[in-house]
C-alpha cells in the first residue's frame, strides 16, 4: 500500500532556517520514495512502511542534531498526491 505524508517543522528557536532545511536535506536521501517541498510543507509519497520509516528516522535525526521542533503530519493511506 502506498501513503502520502505531508509533514511540516516548527523548530523551537528563533534562528528556525536551519533544522527546517536539514529536515529537508535529510529526508531526500531516502531513494524510492517522492519527494516535494512546498513554502509551508514536505510531501513524502511512497510504500506505507518505507515512507513511515523515512519520516520517523528523519525526525529523530533532527531531534539529535537541533534539539527540539514540532512537527504535524497528515497521512493519507492509498492516496498519491505526487
Amino acid at each position: 500500500m502506498n501513503v502520502t505524508i505531508d509533514i511540516s517543522m516548527y523548530p523551537n528557536k528563533e534562528d528556525f532556517i536551519p533544522p527546517i532545511k536539514g529536515f529537508i536535506e535529510k529526508i531526500n536521501c531516502y531513494e524510492d520514495l517522492k519527494i516535494t517541498t512546498f513554502p509551508t510543507s514536505t510531501v513524502v509519497q511512497g510504500e506505507y512502511n518505507h515512507a513511515m520509516k523515512a519520516v520517523q528516522e528523519t525526525i529523530a535525526k533532527c531531534y539529535e542534531e537541533f534539539n527540539m521542533a514540532v512537527y504535524v503530519a497528515k497521512i493519507i493511506p492509498g492516496y498519491e498526491a505526487l
